[in-house]
C-alpha cells in the first residue's frame, strides 16, 4: 500500500522569491494533526469475488476533507456496480468532516467497499501525519 502527498505548498515564499520573502512569514502554532495537501492511497477488501481494490484521492485542509475521489478498479459484476455506487456517494458522506471522525460503514448500498476506503484512509492519515 502506498501513500504520498501529491504536491508541496510553498506558503509565504510563493512567486515572490526567496530574497526578503521570509521576513513576511509569521511563525504560528497549529492545533492540526495532519499536513494540508493532496494524498492518494489504495485500499483492499475481501469480497465474494476475491480481493478487490479501490484508489482514494483526498485533499486535507486543517484536518478536514475538502475533496475526495474514489476510483473503482473492479471491471465486472457486482463489485463493479458496488464500487461505482460507492464512488458516486462518498463525497456526501465525508466532505467537510474532520478526518479523525471518519469511519465509513455503508455508502450508496455498498458495505464491503467501505473496508477498502477505511484502509486507504488510515494510510493517508499516516502519510499526512509525518514530518
Amino acid at each position: 500500500m502506498r501513500v504520498y502527498p501529491k504536491h508541496v505548498a510553498l506558503g509565504c515564499i510563493g512567486a515572490v522569491g526567496l530574497v526578503g520573502a521570509l521576513s513576511g512569514c509569521a511563525a504560528t502554532t497549529s492545533d492540526h494533526s495532519y499536513r494540508d495537501g493532496d494524498y492518494s492511497a489504495d485500499g483492499t477488501y475481501s469480497a465474494p469475488s476475491g480481493t478487490e481494490t479501490i484508489s482514494v484521492d483526498l485533499t486535507l485542509e486543517n484536518d478536514h476533507v475538502m475533496a475526495v475521489t474514489v476510483t473503482p478498479h473492479a471491471t465486472e459484476g457486482n463489485q463493479e456496480k458496488f464500487q461505482t455506487r460507492f464512488a458516486g456517494g462518498i463525497a456526501a458522506e465525508v466532505l467537510g468532516k474532520d478526518i479523525d471522525e471518519l469511519s465509513v460503514t455503508r455508502v450508496a448500498g455498498s458495505s464491503l467497499t467501505s473496508s477498502g476506503f477505511n484502509e486507504a484512509l488510515q494510510a493517508i492519515k499516516a502519510g499526512a501525519a509525518g514530518s
